[in-house]
């Protein structure tokens, strides 16, 4: 029994050696459409949103209304090279890594440039 297990999986290994290469390249191809679909769909939507978010931490300004990682609001008080003084509170202030500033909150950005513009 044994026997004939062993003679017929020699068998399938000698019928398909032909076939081998060609199983190779199609597996190369379809790793490489995995890849570029995996590109297409996670890496890129993500290195975009990482340089929008830069830019809008570059563009920040005293007076803009903020969240942090942590998902505290306050308004920019101070802006430093690497930190930030932020108001959560009637003079509460806390000092915030740049980094950790997650979103500026549109109404206010659409506010201070209203403001800009009266004056």
């Amino acid at each position: 029994m044994f026997n004939l297990i062993l003679l017929q999986a020699c068998s399938n290994m000698a019928a398909t050696e032909g076939s081998t290469q060609q199983n190779g390249w199609s597996m190369w191809v379809m790793l490489g459409l995995m890849f570029i679909i995996f590109y297409f769909f996670m890496i890129r939507p993500q290195k975009k949103k990482q340089q929008e978010l830069q830019k809008q931490r570059e563009s920040m300004k005293k007076g803009d209304k903020v969240v942090t990682a942590g998902g505290i609001y306050g308004i920019i008080k101070e802006i430093q090279e690497t930190t930030m003084l932020i108001e959560i509170d009637k003079e509460v202030c806390m000092k915030v890594d740049k980094g950790s500033i997650y979103l500026i909150l549109d109404d206010a950005r659409k506010e201070n440039q209203e403001l800009d513009k009266k004056q």
